[in-house]
């Protein structure tokens, strides 16, 4: 059974969590058990039965036979190679290379599933409802959630991106997205204010009761849903069986991880993860410039009315980090009324949390951050040291790896989540490469080929010929003109 983080809603199963998104009226779905697997059980597996293995718990009222469909994604194709998520050596630690999929970021390792979860989901409870998927993205979930959900039968999606706040390869998969189904609009803000926007309208019973009508139903396909959380944790696991097999970590010993990220929902992953029994030792959370969740592990203040800026790195340009609810329902005993206070909208996104949480918290993660200099640094050092690529987020987790090490000398074998390809943000990586830009790669597309050629790298089949593709019309609105744009597409 699910709960709300802050105790409004309880007893829901799998598939009302996973079909409902959020908790309409304020609040993100957890499972009221977290179960525990012994990772052992799993050795010898492919990715597609670890998978199964690692989500049953979670999904009762799903049948094996569904829930082994449902993971076959892993293995039909879909991703590149045989495994989907391999964990390479680089020097004296592993990345876990999580962005083999169709759109060449992480959000594929979830975002192929979560489409037939929500379907097998609108089947257990009878729903004769078409499905509106409403998302915001800060770069790589719009594409990622608009492939896995285009030409769905009874499903809409709409995504939501900040206009000139997402870099110009993630613009244009989005625009070049097929299906009758897909629907991109460009919001004049940031993602924390499409992310606001969407959340307003997931509680707004006036709009729903339009949607209604027409036979419509909201879902989520951003993190916040729990159906696209779950199959996050699975990839930790995986990386933890990987290291066992090259013989990184002998078995049972800890594992460190170091998770670039903006909304938390990676972090969380392996948090679950390492409840569930996964030998994992050191959570490490990774920020760019906008830092508000290292200053939090610092001082217990979440800070999110602050300076927003854009940086290199436009997937992690985040203040408001959904997911670090559920890590606070955690960390504070799971005291849903704590959460309720902490996050009620009065408090306008700040709030300082008891000194009892905030010692949990560190406990359980160390935070450290990295600016634009640092990160282009890090892509070059790294290129020299290793021959290795990094891209402007997984540079970040590079970075702030190398300060823990500075800070602990812990020498624990130690993966980083590589959370997209470097060539999804080319020019960047080539400005880390070799200095200031030259007009020779200013051009995007031009620098995937130029990068190709400098590394030696095959450009990912889903950038290729992105600038030759025919795009879809993009409509652009306020974000508190969302809500508006809705009931004229859809009622």
């Amino acid at each position: 059974m699910y709960e709300s983080t802050r105790g409004n809603l309880s007893g829901q199963r799998a598939s009302q969590a996973i079909t409902l998104g959020m908790v309409p009226s304020g609040g993100l779905f957890v499972p009221s058990i977290i179960p525990t697997l012994n990772w052992q059980d799993l050795q010898g597996l492919s990715y597609r039965d670890v998978a199964k293995r690692v989500m049953s718990p979670y999904l009762p009222d799903f049948t094996e036979s569904a829930l082994s469909k449902i993971v076959n994604v892993y293995a039909d194709g879909t991703f590149d190679g045989s495994n989907p998520a391999p964990l390479v050596s680089v020097g004296s630690f592993g990345v876990l290379e999580l962005w083999h999929g169709p759109t060449a970021a992480f959000k594929d390792m979830a975002l192929q599933v979560l489409p037939d979860l929500l379907k097998d989901s609108l089947k257990l409870l009878n729903l004769d409802s078409d499905v509106l998927i409403l998302v915001a993205t800060s770069g790589d979930t719009g594409k990622a959630a608009l492939e896995g959900f285009k030409n769905r039968d009874g499903m809409n999606i709409v995504v939501f991106y900040p206009e000139g706040g997402v870099s110009p390869v993630q613009e244009r998969q989005m625009t070049t997205t097929e299906g009758m189904n897909t629907h991109i609009v460009a919001v004049k803000g940031n993602f924390d204010e499409c992310q606001t926007a969407v959340k307003r309208i997931f509680a707004s019973d006036t709009l729903k009761a339009k949607l209604q009508e027409k036979k419509l139903i909201f879902s989520s396909a951003n993190s916040i849903n729990w159906g696209r959380l779950l199959p996050q944790i699975v990839y930790y696991f995986w990386a933890y069986l990987q290291a066992v097999e090259q013989g990184k970590v002998v078995p049972g010993e800890t594992m460190n991880v170091v998770v670039p990220t903006g909304n938390f929902g990676n972090i969380q992953a392996a948090y679950y993860a390492k409840r569930m029994g996964l030998p994992i030792g050191q959570i490490i959370c990774a920020s760019n410039k906008n830092n508000v969740l290292t200053d939090f592990f610092a001082t217990g203040i979440y800070q999110s009315q602050r300076d927003f800026f854009q940086t290199i790195s436009p997937s992690m340009d985040i203040l408001v980090s959904s997911n670090f609810e559920r890590f606070l329902y955690e960390m504070s005993g799971r005291n849903a009324e704590q959460i309720q206070t902490w996050y009620d909208s009065k408090n306008q996104g700040t709030f300082t949390v008891d000194p009892a949480t905030l010692k949990q918290c560190q406990d359980a993660v160390y935070a450290g951050w990295a600016d634009e200099e640092d990160t282009l640094e890090t892509i070059s050092q790294s290129y020299k040291a290793y021959q290795y690529v990094f891209d402007p987020h997984t540079a970040v987790a590079m970075k702030v790896y190398n300060d823990y090490l500075s800070a602990t000398n812990d020498q624990t074998y130690t993966v980083i989540a590589s959370t997209a390809s470097p060539f999804k943000f080319a020019s960047n990586v080539l400005t880390g490469l070799e200095g200031e830009k030259d007009k020779s790669w200013k051009d995007e597309w031009e620098a995937l080929d130029y990068l190709s050629k400098l590394t030696e790298w095959e450009i990912p089949m889903g950038l290729q010929g992105l600038d030759q593709k025919p795009e879809k019309s993009v409509k652009a609105c306020e974000p508190e003109g969302i809500a508006e744009l809705l009931q004229k597409m859809f009622t």
